[in-house]
């Protein structure tokens, strides 16, 4: 997608020390590795209030060369919502140009722990049946830097340690791939947002291509990929950009990766009643992808329309963990938190652009676009 970017300079929030010496250079200013790691170390780093000086400023003519050829912008918080049932607190943020998109602050077991839900573009192109931000539309890739300023953003304010990230937001991620790897190398930085690269997880909806870039590449974030039906016709209806890819392409992306990569590999299943939970599911799942170490993550489906999909009730769900369970893969039930707040993903950005909506009939220069 060709656009121009959201800032006329380049981001600080988007660099690694390398890229900012190699910035700095291409501007005519000197700039030594350990200078470059300290800057972003005293911008990325560290939460407000805490950055301890440094012995070793670096001279105020070079930080104002700096200064003046880097955008330092923010993205504005725009709405906060928590879900008093479970925790989940979702953010809605509003980009330079007006974009609405959104994060969430996700509990973990351990008290006082975070993981956070990013999202990779402003709605999404993949049109998956049951999701509210496919609903959206896509209208634009999410740049590096926009991503890394919304975890740091979220974890500023947590009230604990924000240990992980998952890029399951709005958005594919393998759609908007070079950013999102970005963000990602930001964010597992020491000099960035101080993440474990085994903390990053990426998801995607299954793009063969950019599965076996990311195989090819090595990278050490981990990869889920969203599954959901082992059938093809029936894969192809839910989520429609898997016509694009044959299921046997697919699997065949996935041996690929996991020839490289350590531990199991994760497909994502969204559980809708009465829709993939047959047994024609579970025998089509061993056959395509039974030789692999596998792991299942079950996620009930969030869809709050009228006559929208169904969650499985406990019988028909159990029925479904017991036939799983045969193919002897570790199973593992994601919470879809925030439904009782309209939290869930794509459900904000759906409904303040539909406010937008409304008000551009009466100002066309307000609302986001």
């Amino acid at each position: 997608m060709h656009r121009p970017p959201v800032t006329e300079l380049p981001h600080l929030f988007g660099m690694r020390p390398q890229d900012l010496v190699a910035h700095a250079t291409a501007h005519g200013v000197t700039l030594r590795d350990d200078e470059s790691r300290r800057y972003l170390a005293q911008h990325l780093s560290y939460l407000p209030g805490t950055r301890p000086p440094t012995r070793r400023p670096i001279a105020r003519a070079t930080v104002s060369a700096l200064e003046a050829t880097l955008s330092f912008a923010r993205l504005t918080l725009v709405e906060r919502v928590t879900d008093d049932a479970d925790g989940f607190v979702k953010y809605l943020f509003r980009s330079p140009d007006g974009a609405l998109t959104e994060a969430v602050r996700i509990p973990l077991l351990a008290p006082g722990r975070f993981t956070v839900c990013l999202s990779s573009q402003v709605g999404c192109a993949m049109g998956c049946v049951f999701c509210a931000t496919g609903r959206l539309g896509l209208t634009r890739n999410l740049e590096a830097w926009e991503m890394v300023d919304a975890l740091l953003q979220v974890r500023d304010e947590a009230p604990g340690r924000v240990g992980g990230v998952v890029f399951q937001g709005q958005g594919e991620p393998f759609h908007n791939y070079d950013a999102v790897i970005r963000a990602a190398q930001v964010l597992s930085d020491p000099c960035g947002g101080r993440i474990s690269a085994d903390a990053i997880t990426i998801s995607t909806v299954g793009l063969v291509p950019q599965i076996r870039r990311f195989a090819r590449e090595g990278h050490r974030f981990r990869l889920i990929v969203s599954l959901t039906s082992a059938l093809a016709e029936k894969r192809r209806s839910l989520l429609p950009v898997a016509g694009n890819f044959a299921l046997e392409d697919l699997a065949s992306a996935l041996r690929e990766y996991a020839a490289v990569a350590k531990g199991r590999v994760t497909v994502a299943w969204v559980v809708m009643a009465g829709v993939n939970t047959g047994v024609d599911e579970v025998e089509a799942l061993g056959a395509l992808l039974g030789d692999l170490r596998l792991r299942v993550n079950l996620i009930d489906v969030n869809d709050p329309r009228e006559g929208g999909f169904r969650r499985a009730d406990p019988l028909e769900l159990k029925a479904f963990l017991d036939r799983l369970g045969a193919l002897q893969v570790p199973l593992v039930r994601r919470y879809s938190g925030g439904s009782a707040r309209h939290a869930a993903c794509g459900m904000l950005a759906a409904i303040h652009c539909n406010d937008a909506a409304a008000v551009d009939v009466v100002e066309p220069s307000s609302g986001a676009r």
